[in-house]
């Protein structure tokens, strides 16, 4: 039966994520690692495997197998022709299974299982006067099924490709129940066909796994190397090196820095190799996606070198959007351009600087703050404060995504230049303080509430999850439900990393 139903490309799909994890070597070492991975505990491999299974078995049911035919002789009646057609596995229960990892891959074996047919018999034979035939239906339980297939998957220059090195499926026995027919046709079906029925099944079940491995393969190949977030921002999601094992988890890594819209990878600002990513042993929790602090500067970079860190502050009172609302700070300025509707606007000067420690996230924000009067039909500039700004960060989960807000906790002013004179920074920092803290804040928190997507294969979500930052990363440790379809195209396994909207005036 041919491979078509979007039942099996989701169960194809779920196996990559279930195999891809897991070494063909796991002796090889290299230098390079990647700045977003995947851990996967037993727990979480254990919760792969029972869900593989469940997809694989309604993926390939119906399965209809080849007819068959056989000529043998019966005692008293003689030489009898007898076949057997529409023959259909229409249910399989594997009630055991389990999930082991060795130096050379995977191994799954699902035993002890189950499985029933329908299919239909027919016979006939000569007599010296005539030819008798009949036909009916029978039904046909199989016994003991054992199914075991081992897999690997390499890395070749930064894609995966699926090693099915051996797999076997045995069946115990079945047992037959003919409806209707003469008394002798039972035993005679037994005779003829029981060892073909039961090698049938497992020619079936065989080439059901190399099907779905080679198609399988076929998607790893296709995945793309660099994911367009939008106009500005890609994300190199090429794989690092080969999935890492230990006893009690794996560990795929990407590359997981953005470029910009150029292409021009942002991993050359940082020539520090991220550090191995497995930060525990037994983890409690199925699955720990751990975003390494670079992820976050190297999109902070990204945005300011495409000129997205900049604008203007909206939803600040009207008495500070006209100059008589500074009257008594900056003198001079209601003085030269009274009455008259001003703005404030914002500009970023370096890529933020981001810093995650034990328990917290810091960042320092270096901004100019200049002061704009709209003096008849023109926009005048009319004074620059420079800004250093030191914040923290909070982080949450939000169904699948990765939120946060920010808090100012210091900021330092000083002039950088004037169109009117000196300014009394002493008043300016008690207003800066006002205009950071009740504005620019709230303004930057409206964005980031939104988060973005952490990088899970679509249809599964977060349960339970825990937010650590330690030892310069962000670590999401969750369990995950399944509760949808996976989607079909492959770029989709990976989901955009950068979502929100990103500054800039216009």
């Amino acid at each position: 039966m041919e491979i078509s139903s979007k039942s099996m490309e989701n169960a194809i799909r779920f196996i990559f994520f279930s195999f891809l994890l897991i070494p063909a070597n796991t002796q090889l070492e290299s230098n390079q690692k990647g700045y977003i991975s995947a851990v996967i505990s037993t727990k979480g491999l254990d919760f792969a495997k029972d869900l593989l299974i469940e997809k694989a078995v309604s993926s390939i049911i119906p399965l209809q197998l080849s007819d068959i035919e056989k000529s043998a002789k019966i005692p008293v009646v003689g030489k009898v022709r007898m076949g057997l057609s529409d023959i259909v596995i229409y249910s399989v229960d594997f009630p055991f299974s389990s999930i082991a990892t060795g130096d050379s891959g995977i191994v799954l074996v699902a035993s002890g299982a189950t499985a029933n047919l329908n299919m239909k018999w027919k016979y006939s034979y000569k007599t010296w006067i005539v030819t008798i035939s009949d036909q009916g239906t029978a039904t046909v339980e199989v016994l003991g099924m054992v199914v075991w297939l081992k897999a690997a998957v390499i890395n070749e220059e930064g894609t995966l490709k699926l090693l099915l090195s051996e797999y076997e499926c045995h069946v115990k026995d079945i047992s037959i129940n003919v409806d209707g027919g003469a008394s002798w046709l039972y035993q005679g079906i037994i005779d003829a066909f029981r060892g073909k029925i039961m090698s049938e099944v497992e020619d079936a079940i065989i080439k059901k796994i190399k099907e779905g491995i080679i198609k399988l393969d076929s998607l790893l190949q296709s995945l793309p190397k660099q994911l367009q977030v939008n106009s500005v921002v890609a994300l190199n999601v090429t794989f690092m090196d080969d999935p890492l094992l230990t006893n009690s988890s794996v560990e795929l890594e990407i590359n997981g820095l953005f470029n910009g819209a150029d292409e021009i990878s942002v991993s050359n600002y940082y020539s520090k190799r991220a550090q191995n990513f497995l930060s525990c042993n037994g983890l409690a929790k199925m699955v720990e996606i751990s975003l390494h602090e670079k992820v976050f500067q190297s999109a902070a970079s990204v945005y300011f070198h495409a000129d997205h860190m900049h604008w203007t502050l909206n939803k600040i009172p009207e008495s500070l959007t006209n100059t008589a609302g500074w009257r008594y700070i900056i003198p001079q300025l209601y003085e030269q351009y009274p009455n008259d509707d001003m703005k404030l606007h914002v500009t970023v000067t370096s890529p933020p600087v981001i810093r995650i420690a034990d328990h917290d996230v810091d960042t320092t924000i270096y901004a100019d703050l200049t002061f704009e009067v709209l003096d008849s039909s023109e926009v005048v500039s009319i004074a620059c404060i420079s800004l250093v700004i030191s914040a923290s960060c909070s982080a949450e989960i939000h169904r699948n995504n990765l939120t946060g807000s920010i808090k100012l906790t210091n900021f330092t002013s000083s002039l950088a230049w004037s169109n009117i004179g000196n300014l009394n920074m002493h008043l300016l920092q008690a207003a800066m303080s006002t205009v950071l803290e009740n504005f620019f804040m709230p303004d930057l928190n409206l964005h980031l509430r939104n988060g973005f997507p952490l990088p899970l294969p679509h249809g599964f979500t977060l349960q339970n999850a825990e937010i650590v930052q330690l030892n310069s990363k962000v670590m999401v440790r969750s369990d995950l439900s399944y509760t949808e379809d996976m989607i079909s195209r492959p770029e989709t396994l990976f989901l955009p990393l950068f979502s929100w909207t990103p500054y800039k005036s216009g």
